[in-house]
This record gives structure tokens, C-alpha cells and sequence, in this order.
């Protein structure tokens, strides 16, 4: 039987040839934001000069005092968000933040068959699954290496290094501004001042409560829980607690404990429900965690077969997150694409059982620790130790209690008795020990 010899057609041979240009040329690439992280992306790419990467277009509001005169001048600037989706670009970089109307630009571009590379954590958090379809769907790619940490590797770690293994359990320095602030209250300084600080130098926003309010670390907290645990939860579900309950006293009952005070994102998986939860926690001193200092991030991720591996590094800030922007755009470069993490929908609760770390503000009279500790007693915790510091006055006596590992849920019942004690004249404070 002879070979039968189909000739194409010329449509066919156009956009084949249209097709090759493509991956001989390099990727034309569209910043969308230009601010902190955007302008240090375009920096890299125009002083670097990283084979195969192009920047073509810059996208902002008000463009015009955004322009830069280091640009080349063939990049395009523009304030209209549809016409740079509708050019010949092949990466959208979204770098605005925020759920809208980024998630609108992230979607067209996808669904017009075209990658994507974000830093936007709350946009994955929320909806990466479903984005990571869409990209799957049109032939497209959803890279967010700098959506965690910055420009610390933790998520292609996660894709690729370690995804052999079965993570059991993530414990995590998240924020940057959380962790300069308290690093600066551990050495004396109060909350209020170096917030103000943080604030002059770029590191909090005007409105702080993303940060100190844990929901930044919440949501990179969910998106490693995906990656990491295999688990797609609802970031709503992890019910974040702020650092502005802690004070100056705190940390000198901490030191006492042989331990300092972290914004810690922590979940792990142990048979049931996943447990996780955000919030100031005491931390060992000999732990790499309590070594994180200014605004570096840390994670630990426990495997079943490796055991602990750490990553450590600058995690705010616009230079080191976009040299993550840059390697993602590189991985594309070089026809690398998002390994596949299977992850299945899954519940959160917020039960540990993990010893606790409970501050006490009363007006002192007799009979106080017998009362607090037959409360405990009633849920079944056992204390570890009672710590009170002199030099403090009557009517307003801190003092500390420490308990063995018990369950969240325990300790909520006794607390909810104790603060109704007619001597407590501030809530108590709870803080979980990590050991």
C-alpha cells in the first residue's frame, strides 16, 4: 500500500510557522504593576538581560509617573489593561495584588492561551486550583514561585525537591513585617515605635492589619498547605490571631522559658481533619525559627521519609521576590512547567495538642492559682510550671502559667471559666508552645 501524501494548507503552514517564531524568539513578556516588585523585575530584566526574555510592556494606572527613562525604548507603556491582554505577548506578569481586578487580567490572559506569572498570594490562595485549570484547559502555564517568601524557594522546592517525600507537617515564619517587629520588641523596643518604623521603611502598609493580623501569613499558609499536605482548603477556614496582644512582659517571661515569641503559620495532618492555624507563638531558643531576625521568612517542612527541611531566606522586599518573578519567567523560557501536585478538598480545624504558654493580668488576693488551677484540672491539664516575675504591683499582677500538651478545644472550655474569676481584669493571654 503506497504512502498517501497530504499536502497542508496555507492557514496550516502559517500558523505552524507562526508557531516556531514563537519558540525561537524570546518570550515577549507584559509587567502588569509597576511598583515596588514590578520595577525590580523590570530592573532585572533590562540590566540582566536573562536569555530568552523580552520585556515588551508595562501596565499601570497613571502610567505616566511610573515611566523610567532605564527602560528600552521599545517597551510599550500603557494604562489600558485590555489592549496589553490583546498584544503579541506570551507571559502576563501580574504583580498589582489582590483579588480584583488582577483576577480578572489573570483569567483573560489564560483563557487567551497565554502564561502567566504572579506573586499575587491571596489570588492563589483563593482561587489557584481553579486557575491552574483554566491554564491547563487553554495551553497555557500559572507559575507563582514568589507568592510564598519572596524570593526564598519554597514552592519549586516543594514542586520538584521534595515531592517524592510525604510532608506531615509545615511550621513557618510567613511575614516579613511581623517578623522585624517582634525580632525588634524581643530586644526592648516597644510595639507602637517599631511599627512606626516599619512603616517609614516600606515594609507595613499604612493600614497594618493584612500583617500583624495574620491574614497575609493565612494565606500563604493555605497555599503551602495544597503543595505540601495535598489538601485544597478554604483560607477563611484558618482562623488568624493578631500580634498586637503581645507586650515587653511577654518576652521577658519568654527569655525566663528559654524561649522568644514569632508569627508562626503552622499546620499538619495526623489521621482526621487538617488542623492549622496563624498567630504569635513562644519558640524555643535553640529552634531555627527563633534565629529568623528583620524581615526574613523561614519554613520547615517534616516529611515521613527525609525529615526536616528548612528554607531560610529574605522574604520580603522587592529585589529578592523578584528574582523569583524572574525564575519562574526563566523556567518558561526553557519550556519547564509546573509539576502536577495532586490535592483533594479538604476541612480545617484549629485543634492541636500542644503545651501552652497561658499570661495572666489580676488584682491579687488570695485563693487566685487554686481557682485557675482546679479550672484547669476540671478539663484534665496538667501544669507545667507557674512563673511570676517580682517588682509588679498589686492591682495589676502578671504572672505566667505553663501546661503539658493538651487539646485547643480544653483549654478554650477552661479559659472561658477562668476569665470570669472577679480578679481578672484583662483577657488572658494563650499563646501555643512550639517544641
Amino acid at each position: 500500500m503506497s504512502d498517501v501524501n497530504v499536502s497542508e494548507s496555507p492557514q496550516q503552514l502559517a500558523a505552524e510557522a507562526a508557531q516556531e517564531n514563537r519558540r525561537q524568539r524570546p518570550l515577549r513578556i507584559a509587567l502588569f504593576g509597576f511598583g515596588t516588585v514590578g520595577s525590580s523585575v523590570a530592573r532585572i530584566l533590562v540590566e540582566s538581560k536573562p536569555e530568552g526574555l523580552e520585556l515588551t510592556h508595562v501596565f499601570n494606572r497613571d502610567v505616566a509617573r511610573k515611566r523610567v527613562e532605564w527602560t528600552p525604548a521599545s517597551v510599550e507603556w500603557s494604562e489600558n489593561a485590555d489592549a496589553v491582554l490583546a498584544a503579541d505577548v506570551d507571559v502576563v506578569v501580574e504583580l498589582a495584588g489582590g483579588l480584583e481586578p488582577a483576577g480578572g487580567w489573570v483569567r483573560k490572559a489564560l483563557d487567551a492561551g497565554k502564561n502567566v506569572v504572579t506573586a499575587n498570594k491571596k489570588l492563589i490562595a483563593y482561587h489557584g486550583v481553579e486557575l491552574e485549570r483554566l491554564a491547563a484547559a487553554k495551553g497555557g502555564h500559572l507559575k507563582y514561585g514568589a507568592a510564598v517568601a519572596g524570593g526564598v524557594p519554597v514552592i519549586p522546592g516543594l514542586e520538584q525537591g521534595l515531592a517524592g517525600d510525604r510532608i506531615e507537617r509545615i511550621e513557618g515564619i510567613l511575614n516579613g513585617t511581623c517578623n522585624f517587629i517582634l525580632s525588634k520588641m524581643e530586644e526592648g523596643a516597644e510595639y507602637a515605635t517599631v511599627l512606626a518604623t516599619a512603616q517609614a521603611r516600606g515594609f507595613a502598609e499604612a493600614d497594618p492589619t493584612e500583617d500583624v493580623g495574620g491574614f497575609d501569613a493565612r494565606a500563604k499558609l493555605a497555599i503551602l498547605m495544597r503543595l505540601a499536605l495535598r489538601v485544597e482548603v478554604d483560607p477563611e477556614e484558618i482562623v488568624p490571631r493578631p500580634i498586637t496582644t503581645i507586650s515587653a512582659v511577654d518576652f521577658s517571661y519568654a527569655r525566663d522559658l528559654g524561649c522568644t515569641i514569632r508569627q508562626i503559620a503552622r499546620a499538619e495532618r495526623a489521621g482526621g481533619p487538617v488542623a492549622a492555624t496563624v498567630g504569635p507563638m513562644l519558640v524555643d531558643s535553640r529552634s531555627p525559627l527563633a534565629w529568623s531576625r528583620g524581615t526574613e521568612n523561614m519554613v520547615i517542612l517534616s516529611g515521613h521519609y527525609g525529615g526536616d527541611v528548612v528554607f531560610s531566606g529574605h522574604g520580603a522586599g522587592g529585589h529578592p521576590t523578584a528574582v523569583a518573578v524572574v525564575s519562574d519567567l526563566l523556567a518558561l523560557a526553557h519550556g519547564s512547567r509546573r509539576v502536577e501536585v495532586p490535592s483533594a478538598p479538604a476541612g480545617v480545624s484549629g485543634e492541636f495538642e500542644v503545651p501552652h504558654y497561658i499570661r495572666f493580668l489580676v488584682r491579687d488576693r488570695p485563693g487566685i492559682v487554686a481557682e485557675i488551677t482546679g479550672a484547669l484540672a476540671k478539663e484534665h491539664i496538667n501544669i507545667r510550671a507557674i512563673v511570676q516575675k517580682p517588682g509588679y504591683p498589686q492591682h495589676a499582677l502578671p504572672f505566667v502559667v505553663t501546661v503539658e500538651p493538651c487539646r485547643s478545644s480544653a483549654l478554650k472550655r477552661a479559659l472561658e471559666s477562668i476569665r470570669g474569676m472577679d480578679c481578672m481584669i484583662a483577657e488572658p493571654l494563650d499563646l501555643q508552645m512550639l517544641e
